[in-house]
């Protein structure tokens, strides 16, 4: 199964497999800098665009399902918000450089082998002063994965993040904060239970 037919098929359920709320490190970032134009690469189900609408950003997402733009724009509709939203995976979309006040990356991961082209590309959408917000599955969430099953991730190894391999993508980035933590995750029936996560937020040179 290809990697679009994973993610329709999973968005195709009636419930939002990773709830509705916006990610918790996002919405704190957010409430920090002054609204703009923002990216959300692999956004899904919408949760986060939406969040990023009504907070007064003039936010843009991509995504290769069409299940996930379709339950996105729903989420949008019900939200009375407006949102711009792309069919496309990270290797065909483009935008213009320097457009975007903020990139969020938030469980946007790419195989092993194209992570750091992909990061770049999407890095050079961002403004110089742009800022970029970071949370994904760590290496260590392979054992967690173990321990609780429905707290998420990729099953390939290779697209969990290794943080300082994580940095060096963005090395044109001025780091603000840059952890690797263990959280809670309660995101729907998908992101539940306790996870290793890294998270950064950095602002472009």
């Amino acid at each position: 199964m290809s990697q679009k037919d994973f993610w329709n098929e999973r968005y195709s359920r009636e419930e939002f497999i990773y709830g509705i709320a916006p990610n918790e490190y996002l919405k704190e970032k957010l409430q920090e800098i002054k609204p703009g134009k923002i990216l959300f690469p692999a956004e899904g189900e919408g949760r986060n665009v939406v969040y990023a609408a009504k907070m007064g950003w003039k936010p843009e997402a991509f995504d290769q399902s069409e299940a996930g733009k379709e339950k996105a724009i729903s989420l949008a509709e019900e939200n009375q918000t407006d949102i711009s939203y792309t069919i496309s995976d990270a290797e065909n979309i483009e935008y213009p450089n320097n457009t975007f006040d903020a990139l969020a990356l938030i469980y946007a991961h790419f195989k092993g082998d194209r992570r750091r082209e992909f990061h770049q590309k999407l890095a050079a959408f961002l403004k110089p002063g742009g800022f970029l917000i970071i949370e994904g599955f760590s290496k260590f969430q392979e054992e967690y994965q173990k321990k609780y099953p429905r707290s998420g991730g990729p099953r390939n190894p290779e697209m969990l993040y290794d943080l300082e391999e994580l940095k060096k993508d963005f090395e044109n980035f001025e780091i603000k904060e840059s952890t690797l933590t263990t959280i809670t995750l309660n995101e729907g029936d998908y992101h539940k239970g306790q996870a290793s996560v890294v998270r950064i937020f950095a602002v472009k040179k």
